[in-house]
């Protein structure tokens, strides 16, 4: 099969806890990062707006949890379900913020953002994201909870743009609010097809030897 030794590279315990490793420590990283906007938003709009914040980061948690829920699948229906819907937001978040965050950057630079190292830090690690996302797709079972993870992710869209807690943008974009908005809730879409497309009903519960 053409693709065997490619499922057989990232099916592999080793590699999984790898990127498990690697994406938890940048979701701790990411919510250092909101750490200003976040002290911002607590100071000055009702605390329920908070988790909306942290875009990006809260992704990158949801991808985290699904690379564990993958290695140690949960049993009965209930486990199931919860991981499923933990698989639907994992991809759709991944791939929306993980694109989302490289068109500002390259959008701030081609209005005259000066780029520096972290711009171009978050635009591998962002691009990751997205990546890792539809890999493991293919993996995952959450195709019945897909409608959910849009959802979410439209609902976080009104939220962000309604109140105002959307990410800091670069401020040569502050003008361009209503255009960032109505790409961000295409991504939203977009993204729920993506997954859709990528998504799969691979499972490794039957091989889940020790490497």
């Amino acid at each position: 099969m053409p693709f065997q030794w490619f499922d057989k590279l990232f099916k592999h315990r080793g590699v999984m806890w790898l990127l498990f490793i690697v994406n938890f420590l940048g979701t701790i990283y990411g919510y250092i990062w909101y750490a200003n906007q976040l002290e911002f938003t607590a100071k000055n709009y009702p605390a329920w707006l908070l988790p909306f914040v942290p875009d990006s980061p809260t992704a990158s948690l949801f991808f985290t949890l699904a690379l564990l829920l993958l290695l140690y699948p949960p049993k009965g229906l209930k486990g199931t379900l919860i991981r499923e819907l933990i698989e639907a937001l994992a991809v759709v978040t991944s791939v929306k913020y993980g694109i989302w965050a490289v068109g500002i950057i390259f959008a701030g630079g081609y209005q005259g953002n000066s780029l520096d190292w972290k711009d171009w830090m978050l635009v591998v690690s962002h691009t990751g994201m997205a990546v890792e996302a539809l890999i493991y797709a293919r993996f995952f079972s959450f195709r019945r909870m897909l409608p959910l993870a849009l959802l979410w992710t439209l609902a976080n869209d009104m939220v962000d743009y309604s109140e105002g807690v959307y990410p800091w943008l670069p401020s040569v974009l502050e003008d361009d609010v209503t255009s960032v908005q109505y790409a961000t809730i295409g991504l939203s879409f977009f993204s729920a097809a993506a997954a859709w497309l990528f998504g799969g009903r691979a499972s490794l519960d039957k091989s889940r030897s020790r490497y």
